[in-house]
């Protein structure tokens, strides 16, 4: 019993490690994913923006008509991003008869394009997520809005709404904090941008092409979770290192008189510290594998309840970093009671009561 609760309390580190980590790169590849499904070629964001987050100073609406004439530009569309739930689920406001025309619009599982100014459409995750169906009223940014269709993921957003009444009820009117680019030849891609980037142009906004874009949308991109992500694993090898000692000691404790046995016999110390260390590391080895088999069920519920604002995968290269993590604290919090066995003096190891 002693043994199986350390492997299940080594256990937990090792999934709160592959968790966060299965999380940080679910939303990068489901961000990844959108971006790539919208058709642009050329992405124009806020002045002062990053790759993650957009500026309060929006762009001006009447830029979008300025870009349309630039040479090579098929077509250029705005759109107003807002955020609905902490940083991983967003709304995106458009001009349907545009989007249709630079990506060939959304695949409909069910119901279809705005009809009304206060419709929404809405992907399959966030329709699994919240139980909605085509016709249901559901509240959004503190409004109520009408869903209208139920689209298959993988394009712009999870969900998408009329940009003129998103504008108008978010108080932004006139403006747009993406602009998105489709042109006549991707060869001209960076001759575009280079040409968009000279003097007295669009010098001062960050200009990507998709390609790169995407590229950027990384987990060493996201601010401080790296940090984060290290702050969790030395939690792990903290853990490890104190639930592997304090069992490994017990287990000296348990065990005095058979170690005064074994030492009476012409065991080394090195020997004595070996037994330790290997049952250490075989504890250490269960709490990986327990672990990873609780990452799965982890992701199975995370998928069921939220699968539109929490995309998580199984990153399978993060499995040996995570045990080997994991063993580097079993082995490590071995170290003191292993060392106390092998110095126990076998006559009074015999006669410990």
């Amino acid at each position: 019993m002693r043994s199986l609760l350390s492997i299940l309390l080594i256990g937990v580190p090792v999934t709160l490690i592959l968790c966060l980590v299965g999380l940080s790169h679910g939303f990068i590849e489901d961000s990844q994913r959108r971006a790539r499904g919208i058709g642009a070629d050329i992405l124009i964001r806020p002045k002062t923006s990053s790759i993650l987050s957009l500026s309060a100073a929006p762009i001006p609406q009447q830029l979008v008509g300025y870009v349309a004439k630039q040479p090579h530009v098929k077509i250029a569309m705005g759109v107003f991003s807002v955020t609905v739930e902490g940083v991983t689920l967003g709304a995106t406001g458009i001009n349907y008869p545009e989007f249709a025309r630079m990506s060939g619009g959304f695949k409909f599982l069910s119901g279809g394009p705005f009809q009304r100014p206060d419709d929404v459409i809405i992907d399959d995750y966030y329709a699994d997520q919240t139980k909605a169906h085509v016709g249901d009223t559901i509240t959004l940014l503190n409004s109520k809005w009408h869903l209208c269709g139920i689209m298959e993921s993988g394009k712009l957003s999870h969900i998408v709404l009329p940009i003129d009444t998103l504008r108008e009820r978010n108080g932004n009117q006139g403006n747009v904090n993406i602009i998105y680019i489709k042109l006549d030849d991707p060869a001209y891609t960076q001759a575009t941008i280079d040409y968009l980037k000279g003097p007295a142009r669009l010098e001062d906004y960050p200009i990507y092409s998709m390609k790169e874009f995407t590229s950027l949308l990384n987990v060493d991109n996201v601010p401080a979770l790296a940090g984060f992500i290290a702050v969790v694993m030395g939690i792990g090898v903290v853990i490890g290192f104190a639930v592997v000692c304090l069992s490994m000691y017990m287990a000296v404790l348990q065990r005095t008189r058979e170690i005064g046995i074994l030492k009476s016999l012409g065991a080394s110390k090195g020997f004595i510290l070996g037994i330790i260390l290997t049952e250490a590391l075989l504890l250490g080895l269960g709490g990986t594998i327990l672990g990873i088999l609780m990452s799965y069920g982890a992701a199975s519920l995370i998928h069921a309840l939220k699968p539109a604002s929490l995309p998580m995968i199984i990153v399978y290269e993060w499995w040996p970093r995570a045990g080997a993590i994991t063993l580097l604290g079993a082995l490590l919090g071995a170290l003191y009671p292993g060392l106390t066995a092998a110095a126990h003096d076998p006559i009074e190891a015999l006669s410990y009561e």
